[in-house]
């Protein structure tokens, strides 16, 4: 279904701004595209976040170039560096998430090709057309690193320790589908005003760390040999299964087997970014007079 969506919207965006492309401003000066940055909030949505839950926006910046085909379509690409994170901590004590007590951070690097498309025609030096709504669809690639702190409050990176016992590491590099909504207004000939949000949809479950189910002590690759009190040991064990640290008798909550996340459905995140563009323009004789 998304491959087709991608299709469409794309096949369409090319049919589109084929015509649109011969239209030009009566002064001649052609609107040839933008490039700026962006500044905004980025959020995390999957299994320690099933509720789409917004306790921990994180911060989120990026740069991109976007070029014009006409007033209505544009094709930008970008480049964004964010922060996510999540934790069971947010959920009602007492439930199965905040026994589970799992938690992540990791920064996000990006970058996205994404066909965008106006609602009305957009002409920065026009007074009458300087305001558009717009959708934005496009494909991308990112990377990730999720750490999460020991009972010590040791940072470590998920992805070696093999929480799931996982044979060998995950990959944290992943395609992303964007996919939103803008408002894009001109400040002047020269400055334009967008605010956008837009949904990552993601092809891996492991941007969290948590995916399966739980391996149990003594099960996990990296476990075997280290003896029980050594301090590694703990606090591998401690990062695979912290719902101990909630337990009265200090013992593991879960045992080998049962769920730990949910991997028939890929983790997603979404930025919120408010974003300021400086024209590029070029002069060209019109071919089409209004």
């Amino acid at each position: 279904m998304l491959k087709r969506v991608l299709l469409s919207f794309f096949l369409f965006a090319g049919t589109f701004s084929a015509t649109q492309a011969q239209f030009y401003e009566n002064t001649g000066n052609f609107h040839e595209g933008e490039i700026g940055a962006t500044i905004g909030m980025a959020h995390y949505f999957g299994d320690l976040n099933t509720n789409s839950g917004l306790q921990n926006p994180l911060p989120a910046f990026g740069i991109f170039v976007r070029k014009s085909f006409g007033h209505y379509i544009s094709l930008r690409a970008s480049g964004k560096y964010a922060q996510l994170g999540y934790a069971d901590s947010y959920h009602k004590e007492g439930t199965y998430q905040w026994f589970r007590n799992l938690s992540f951070t990791s920064d996000i690097y990006e970058f996205t090709v994404q066909g965008d498309f106006n609602f009305f025609r957009y002409i920065p030096s026009d007074v009458n057309y300087g305001f558009t709504p717009y959708v934005t669809l496009g494909v991308g690639l990112f990377s990730f690193n999720p750490k999460a702190r020991d009972q010590d409050g040791v940072l470590w990176n998920l992805a070696d320790l093999k929480t799931e016992g996982q044979s060998t590491a995950y990959n944290t590099q992943a395609l992303i589908v964007p996919f939103g909504l803008g408002i894009k207004y001109s400040i002047s000939k020269r400055v334009n005003l967008n605010v956008e949000y837009a949904h990552r949809f993601t092809t891996t479950d492991y941007l969290d760390d948590v995916s399966t189910v739980y391996v149990g002590d003594g099960f996990n690759p990296e476990l075997t040999g280290l003896p029980v009190d050594n301090p590694d040991r703990i606090s591998r064990e401690y990062l695979q299964d912290p719902s101990r640290f909630l337990s009265a008798d200090g013992k593991p909550v879960f045992k080998r087997g049962q769920q730990r996340g949910w991997s028939k459905q890929k983790d997603q995140y979404g930025i919120l970014e408010l974003g300021l563009t400086f024209n590029i323009g070029s002069y060209r004789c019109p071919k089409v007079m209004y």
